[in-house]
């Protein structure tokens, strides 16, 4: 067992979750599915109680604790892609699995998961400072994926 999880709550989908999670993204796996030895006050004996599973080989545990609390942007998965196709695949999957866009790389799953799917083309720019980082970060304002293309080109000037 990990040293440190990251437990993610979800209403009743964690099993599902975790395997889109794990068909989607290299280095990912669902590991185990636990159920409720009883009934517990959001779920009957024999239910999903909680799901390991590990996403681009970070471990997680998904539990199936109720509606009382949501997600939203205060956390959120940050993948770092090394080109368009792979920013396409992940936000396509993610997007187009009854997720919603959101700005600057920023999506969030049908579960309520924020995703940010960043091209390391962006992240280096960034980093450059200067013309170059305010360049690539005034044209990523603009944007919904990112697209990198426009990102190296705001890079050159």
């Amino acid at each position: 067992m990990a040293k440190n999880t990251i437990c993610l709550w979800y209403d009743k989908d964690a099993e599902a979750a975790a395997r889109f999670y794990s068909e989607v993204f290299p280095d990912s796996k669902v590991s185990a599915v636990h159920r409720a030895p009883s009934d517990y006050p959001s779920g009957k004996e024999g239910d999903v109680l909680t799901v390991d599973f590990t996403v681009l080989g970070i471990p997680c545990l998904g539990l199936n604790g109720g509606p009382a609390f949501k997600h939203n942007e205060a956390f959120s998965f940050q993948i770092a892609t090394d080109d368009q196709e792979e920013t396409d695949r992940y936000w396509n999957a993610i997007v187009g699995n009854d997720g919603e866009e959101s700005a600057c790389g920023w999506c969030r799953d049908k579960w309520g998961i924020s995703w940010q799917i960043t091209p390391r083309v962006l992240t280096d720019a960034l980093a450059a400072g200067g013309g170059e980082a305010k360049r690539a970060f005034e044209a990523m304002m603009t944007m919904k994926k990112i697209d990198v293309a426009a990102i190296e080109a705001a890079r050159r000037g």
